[in-house]
């Protein structure tokens, strides 16, 4: 068996104090695995260490201990490895207000070296394929908010990257434009056979998002995980696996907990 694309091992991350004094651990030996095409929902509370966990895996920062591993590269000391190989989507659009929506979904493949009229292309295609065609030559100021998040997921597909990187990012839409986003998301994500991980403080989002979910106590350790097979999606197996997380998220902390097992 192949190994995973992504592996957590015994990770962990500690933070000076804002007062200068002693640390705080924002993950706590972390230890999990990814395989290639997964898409993986990571849900919790906010403060839990999603975001540390999510800032790791793009190598923004270092682990204290342990070692993350993505496709046999040390994301933080071999960053430029990534380059192109992985997009990224945030909570906000971050479109840049003076280029068009063309501007903006070409602007990754001009990092990258590609040729204008060849970005122009790819970038074309993606708007196309996220319902924008005619809105080329659009300002975001122009655009509607669900409108501008589908020029940052085209922006993040246009560089063909093997993994995408989603933080929250249709946590500030209302809801039907957030559900039409996600369930076109995945759609993308398993016909470009893709790898996902997506942070969200939603249960539903992760349940209608994940082929798996990992569910995080604070400090950032899996407190659950769960499956979603088509048995899960829907009815009474669905309603048991939400039951269980709004359990396993009502307690305050997971200290003493053993871990879970993948339902």
């Amino acid at each position: 068996m192949a190994d995973p694309l992504i592996r957590f091992r015994e990770v962990t991350k500690e933070f000076s104090r804002p007062d200068g004094v002693g640390t705080f651990t924002a993950v706590d030996r972390l230890s999990f695995a990814i395989e290639k095409g997964e898409i993986v929902a990571v849900l919790g509370k906010t403060g839990c260490g999603k975001s540390t966990m999510f800032n790791l895996l793009a190598g923004l920062i270092e682990p204290t201990s342990g070692k993350v591993d993505v496709a046999g590269h040390d994301p933080f000391s071999e960053f430029n490895a990534f380059r192109g190989k992985m997009g990224i989507v945030f909570q906000n659009d971050r479109l840049m207000p003076w280029r068009t929506a063309l501007d903006n979904v070409v602007l990754g493949l001009e990092i990258l070296d590609a040729k204008r009229a060849e970005a122009e292309i790819v970038a074309r295609r993606w708007l196309a394929r996220l319902g924008l065609s005619g809105n080329e030559n659009d300002y975001p100021h122009a655009l509607s908010g669900g409108m501008r998040q589908r020029v940052s997921i085209a922006r993040a597909f246009a560089v063909e990257p093997d993994i995408l990187l989603c933080d929250e990012p249709f946590s500030s839409l209302d809801e039907m434009t957030a559900r039409d986003l996600r369930a076109e998301f995945v759609r993308l994500v398993k016909q470009a056979g893709k790898t996902a991980v997506f942070i969200t403080h939603h249960i539903n989002e992760a349940m209608d998002v994940g082929d798996r979910i990992m569910v995080f106590h604070r400090p950032a350790r899996i407190a659950y995980e769960a499956r979603m097979d088509a048995a899960s999606r829907e009815g009474s197996g669905r309603q048991a696996i939400q039951d269980e997380i709004l359990k396993v998220l009502s307690l305050e902390t997971g200290e003493g907990m053993p871990a879970a097992p993948v339902v």
